[in-house]
């Protein structure tokens, strides 16, 4: 599939929205086939519920390396290079399923080829036309650069869709502010975090991530993870997490700005009704202006020098006490 052109035209002004986040149960799967029944089912329930837009975790088609990777247990670098070689085929299945459900669809993340030799991990955003962008993600935890032998990708995006300008932050580059505030600066009220974690360790970071620039910039960010144990994949083992959804800690809002919270490793969807007004309301009356009051560059540290103080020729006098 190709993608869709680069936006020329002003953006049309953001509208509220019902989002789906899926908290995705890694399963063994038989093919292709398989695993686009099982999107089938779960896209299904999104509908019914009065999705707009259905959130699919990073690396979520990435169960399907066990089912063609020749071997048992699968390796890791087997599993990638089915992947990788699978693109095309994955890409069909989500946009017929974007078609078929009349959804607006990111279908997680994939590890592809980037075309100059590089390996990239990049998440795929679907029209219900089927029509398709995509964001790779920035920067690599150490596990994704020392393992899977992942390269970083293009620096950040945003998508014009009916409900406004859209980013994508996939996990680990949710915990860098600049990447974000990037997106919300190219006007995204709304920024969705894939992601793919095997402790809690790895969901709070992403998570305290996607509360803190929420704050930071008062949008909503909304973050959708793997779940359970899969020991049949050696690259998807392990997944811990929760969805969850974060706008400003301000007036009209939760008191820690979690709007909508999954119960961890629970397989389901997690829905939020988003209205950017709200957005709009805070940045312009809340308590605190942390959208706007950013400084633009941030400032250069002044370096003080305090220590180790040079020693003294002699001992200070001292006084006696009456």
């Amino acid at each position: 599939m190709t993608e869709a052109p680069s936006a020329t035209a002003e953006p049309p002004p953001p509208r509220p929205l019902k989002l789906a986040l899926l908290q995705y149960p890694i399963e063994p799967l038989a093919g292709v086939t398989d695993w686009t029944g099982k999107l089938d089912r779960w896209l299904a329930e999104a509908k019914e519920n009065g999705a707009d837009l259905a959130v699919l975790p990073e690396y979520a088609p990435v169960e399907l390396g066990a089912a063609y990777a020749g071997e048992y247990p699968p390796g890791v670098g087997s599993e990638l290079a089915v992947m990788r070689a699978m693109t095309a085929e994955i890409l069909e299945a989500l946009a017929w399923l974007a078609r078929r459900h009349g959804l607006w669809l990111l279908g997680g993340s994939i590890p592809v080829d980037a075309g100059d030799g590089r390996v990239v991990n990049r998440a795929h955003l679907f029209s219900p036309d089927g029509a398709m962008g995509w964001q790779e993600k920035h920067v690599m935890t150490r596990f994704e650069r020392e393992h899977w032998m992942i390269d970083p990708g293009a620096p950040p995006r945003v998508f014009d869709t009916p409900f406004g300008t859209i980013g994508i932050a996939i996990c680990y580059d949710a915990e860098f502010p600049l990447l974000v505030r990037a997106q919300v600066l190219a006007g995204a009220w709304l920024v969705l975090v894939p992601s793919c974690t095997d402790s809690l360790h790895g969901y709070w970071r992403v998570m305290i991530a996607c509360q803190a620039r929420a704050m930071e910039n008062q949008c909503y960010v909304a973050m959708a993870p793997t779940v359970g144990d899969a020991p049949f994949s050696h690259a998807l083992d392990v997944n811990r997490g929760a969805a969850a959804v974060c706008g400003p800690v301000d007036r009209g809002f939760p008191e820690d700005g979690v709007i909508a919270l999954g119960v961890i490793d629970q397989p389901g969807w997690v829905f939020a009704d988003l209205d950017p007004a709200r957005l709009d309301a805070v940045r312009r009356d809340g308590a605190v202006r942390n959208h706007a009051d950013w400084p633009e560059p941030p400032p250069v540290p002044e370096r003080i020098a305090l220590g180790p103080a040079p020693m003294p020729d002699q001992q200070p006098e001292t006084r006696s006490q009456a």
